[in-house]
């Protein structure tokens, strides 16, 4: 089992878990405003499940790559698409604002 803290929760999952689905199971919000009514589904293909992850997660693939690279986002970003995210080990993870989750400021931390 692996540990992920987010928005104020400590949630244990298995290793390999896909991080949308841990957090969306355990009433995380990874999407911001009218985003979680027009999400993909975890296609990879809207962006809108963006955030920032401190610890050891899969490697970027090309469909999260390519979507990334696209505005409003920008590739040199830390920002993961939390749906195309397995988790492999400890890790903490941070929401920022605007629609893609592509902004600057935080809307809420591991901690809280």
């Amino acid at each position: 089992m692996v540990k992920i803290q987010a928005q104020g929760k400590t949630i244990n999952c298995a290793k390999g878990a896909n991080l949308r689905q841990v957090l969306l199971k355990n009433n995380v919000d990874v999407y911001n405003g009218n985003a979680s009514i027009i999400n993909c589904r975890s296609i990879g293909t809207c962006g809108t499940c963006a955030v920032v992850i401190e610890g050891e997660v899969s490697q970027p693939q090309w469909r999260e790559k390519a979507r990334l690279s696209l505005p409003p986002h920008i590739s040199n970003s830390q920002k993961r698409l939390s749906c195309q995210v397995k988790v492999l080990g400890d890790i903490k993870v941070t929401k920022y604002n605007g629609f893609w989750g592509q902004g600057s400021e935080i809307v809420w931390t591991p901690e809280g």
